[in-house]
């Protein structure tokens, strides 16, 4: 019986050894030229020593027989601020690649530079040498950047009154937070990301000062430039104000968080913003002053503003539209508007409302975009003046005949040119009922709108001329 046993593995290790020797593969040099799946991999723009992620470009072998590419190497070499992943090893050159016939070979590429300006372009090409010469180019822009970390050994807290200009961006890890009666003054053109789960923090009575331009705004986002994460939320927190906090922005876009200002008993001068991709709002105010002028708002969850606890809220020219397509089940509200507050013990609080909408366009797709929620016994005082509003009978007032509400438009769709946030255009269209509506002692005091044209003659509701 062992005799048998014996020889049966032998006569299937004889078997395995000849089979193994029939199926020798001999590579070939390439005759031919090798096709790719893109002949430019355009990575994401990149801060300096600071590894992207990574791009995958696929490499096919179309000739009937099993090639030996002698060599696929980065032009610039080791200098390269891009490295090179073939076969699960690392580096800029490789010599004798194999690749079966009708196969395909995956190249991994990333970057990690060092910037010697502001901006700068990192271009190199991935070389291989077949029949002739190919070249894949490789092409990303570099940014010289700062960075505020936060951990055990650094609370990440500016002490100082701290001014940042736009020579570099500013990368936030953690949270970054403004001290007790401190400032922050961010001028114009400068870009700030931030990780995963970081934010910005106004301490009590301190202050933002965000003097941004048209064409040189100030950007609020997370640390993902690749452009398909401007109309993703959750990228980063949000920035978030105590009481007594003072925010003035001018100029800046601010997106693509949790929540994108959120306010307790603060106060907030907002002009020319856009503000929009937050997965709960857009702006958060608890007993807390708001002033906005030409603010542009889309895409938050829960809404693109809510009121808790009343507070002061003057909009004037303010376009406050939102399309969330992301979770149906998110009531995505314009304007969210309480005397009521829940503290984080679960006690609810109140306070006496005041909510003034001028020439202002609040719009949606869901039913309604306007939800008043007032408390009895609670002062809730709104008004809503030229201004086109998307209302239903659950808005929690009345429109029509109602004293609070002049000389303004319902549920007239208001012919965004192209509201879907991707192209985030919120201009009007020629035949846009808000075209020449709004209130022109309104307009002479916001004479510009959100791209310095002027409104002082026919005035159009919204932040848009």
């Amino acid at each position: 019986m062992k005799l048998k046993i014996i020889f049966a593995l032998s006569f299937w290790i004889l078997l395995l050894a000849l089979s193994c020797k029939t199926d020798d593969i001999s590579f070939d040099t390439p005759s031919k030229a090798l096709r790719f799946s893109r002949d430019t991999v355009f990575c994401d723009t990149v801060y300096h020593q600071v590894r992207s992620e990574t791009y995958a470009v696929k490499v096919y072998n179309q000739e009937d027989k099993d090639v030996m590419i002698p060599k696929i190497a980065l032009k610039g070499g080791a200098a390269s601020p891009y490295r090179l992943n073939i076969d699960g090893k690392s580096g800029s050159e490789f010599t004798n690649v194999p690749l079966r016939k009708k196969d395909s070979l995956f190249i991994f590429v990333e970057i990690a530079p060092v910037a010697n300006t502001t901006q700068a372009i990192a271009e190199d090409k991935i070389q291989f040498q077949t029949a002739g010469t190919q070249e894949i180019t490789l092409f990303s822009v570099v940014q010289d950047a700062e960075f505020f970390i936060q951990n055990k050994n650094n609370s990440n807290i500016l002490s100082t009154n701290t001014t940042w200009t736009n020579k570099k961006a500013k990368i936030i890890f953690g949270d970054l937070t403004i001290a007790e009666g401190k400032s922050l003054n961010i001028e114009a053109g400068t870009k700030v990301y931030f990780t995963k789960n970081s934010s910005l923090k106004l301490s009590k009575n301190s202050t933002l000062n965000v003097t941004g331009d048209l064409g040189s705004e100030v950007i609020f986002r997370g640390d993902r430039n690749d452009t398909r994460y401007d109309t993703i939320p959750l990228n980063w927190k949000g920035i978030t104000a105590e009481s007594g906090a003072i925010l003035n922005i001018n100029y800046a876009k601010i997106f693509g968080g949790e929540t994108g200002i959120s306010m307790k008993s603060a106060t907030a001068i907002i002009k020319n913003t856009i503000i929009h991709t937050f997965q709960n709002q857009g702006i958060f105010a608890v007993a807390s002053t708001l002033k906005a002028e030409n603010m542009v708002m889309n895409n938050c969850g829960e809404s693109d503003l809510t009121i808790q606890k009343g507070g002061n809220i003057d909009l004037t020219h303010c376009t406050l539209a939102n399309y969330w397509k992301l979770n149906t089940a998110m009531p995505a509200y314009g304007i969210l508007a309480s005397n009521e507050w829940k503290n984080a013990a679960g006690t609810a609080e109140y306070g006496a409302l005041s909510l003034n909408v001028r020439n202002s366009i609040i719009y949606g797709d869901k039913e309604t975009a306007v939800m008043l929620k007032p408390t009895t016994g609670q002062t809730f005082n709104y008004l809503f003046d030229s201004s086109l509003l998307k209302y239903s009978i659950n808005s929690g007032f009345n429109f029509d005949g109602n004293p609070s509400v002049i000389n303004s438009i319902k549920n007239e769709e208001p012919l965004f040119t192209n509201y879907f946030v991707e192209k985030m255009n919120l201009r009007l269209a020629a035949k846009s009922p808000a075209k020449g509506k709004g209130r022109l002692t309104t307009a002479q005091l916001v004479p510009l709108d959100i791209v310095k044209i002027s409104r002082t003659a026919n005035p159009t509701i919204g932040a848009y001329q």
